[in-house]
């Protein structure tokens, strides 16, 4: 797949529309992808500093779904908190919407 789609690198990169077999958005098993997404399968990332970075909504949701998805996304974090670590696993949540200031959560 990705000999077809990487010429076209050049055009989706700089949009960050840019399909990766890493990412998981180019795969031979699309229909059993798309229910699994659909199905509610949440992607984050983290960097070196243990950061999460997670997309838990757009500008566009009411507050009352936004709020929903974000104690979803912490419960996730939490409950995947290995047992050999001790004390506070989440310190700190902030959240913000692209290329805008952050606002601190009270987690």
């Amino acid at each position: 797949m990705m000999k077809i789609v990487g010429p076209l690198g050049r055009v989706l990169g700089p949009r960050g529309l840019m399909p990766s077999p890493r990412a998981g958005t180019v795969t031979p098993e699309v229909v059993k992808t798309i229910g699994e997404y659909k199905a509610g399968k949440v992607e984050f990332r983290n960097d070196k500093g243990g950061n999460i970075h997670a997309i838990v909504g757009k500008l566009s949701f009411d507050q009352k779904n936004l709020l929903e998805n974000v104690e979803a996304f912490v419960q996730l974090i939490v409950g995947m908190k290995p047992s050999s670590v001790k004390g506070t696993y989440l310190k700190s949540a902030h959240i913000s919407a692209t290329m805008s200031p952050s606002v601190k959560l009270a987690v």
